[in-house]
């Protein structure tokens, strides 16, 4: 198990000197030990601090000192609890790049509990959500996309006659003024958007044009946000 905010590696002790307690307490064999510190020396890039005290390391450098230490005995369940929080962007993307290696190796399942969606989207193929105990959703990330947001968001900024109001219906859809002047239309997925298109461009010059689709952040986002009205 490995948590963002504790370390189970010893304070005072170089990196490696925790790398050899965890050997042996767990009792692997010498030749695994080694193979898999070596594995883990190079996905990791631990080499450089292996000679520091833990607690003169950085939380990134740390965090991947902690991952080290729990794959070293081959766990068939590895539990990461908020892996990635306070690290910068760089922290985060080698922890999240070594996490997907070890998972896809088949040796270790990971389960991950993280308020950070963007671990998420970069980690799971399946995603357990809950609130205050209780299961909204179970399935693969995907497929609480396509059933919690089955749309993507148009906008569009346009030249030419427009109604002063805060909403413009074109071909049946319905949109809002956004603060910079651009019309945001919720599109379905399977709703053509050239049909949208077309009507914006009836007297008027399209200026510019971007389709948002939806991701889990705002997915999740707006679910809480329906609960909380309910």
């Amino acid at each position: 198990m490995v948590f963002g905010q504790r370390s189970q590696l010893w304070w005072d002790l170089p990196l490696i000197e925790s790398f050899r307690l965890i050997g042996a307490l767990y009792d692997v064999p010498a030749e695994r030990y080694r193979s898999n510190l070596a594995r883990l020396r190079e996905l990791l890039e631990l080499d450089p601090f292996l000679q520091t005290p833990v607690r003169q390391l950085s939380l990134g450098q740390r965090m991947r000192g902690d991952l080290a230490a729990a794959l070293l005995y081959d766990p068939p369940v590895l539990y990461l609890d908020e892996p990635t929080v306070g690290l910068d962007v760089l922290a985060k993307e080698t922890v999240r790049g070594f996490v997907n290696e070890a998972n896809r190796s088949g040796r270790t399942t990971v389960l991950l509990t993280t308020h950070d969606l963007a671990d998420v989207e970069r980690l799971c193929r399946r995603i357990l959500l809950i609130d205050h105990g209780r299961v909204l959703y179970d399935g693969p990330v995907d497929g609480l996309i396509a059933r919690y947001a089955p749309y993507q968001d148009v906008l569009v900024r346009l030249d030419g006659d427009q109604p002063d109001g805060d909403r413009l219906v074109l071909a049946g859809f319905v949109g809002e003024r956004e603060h910079d002047g651009r019309w945001r239309f919720r599109v379905g997925r399977d709703e053509p958007v050239h049909r949208l298109l077309t009507a914006a461009g009836d007297g008027r010059q399209i200026r510019d044009l971007s389709v948002v689709e939806s991701n889990l952040e705002s997915v999740v986002r707006e679910l809480y946000r329906e609960r909380r009205e309910a």
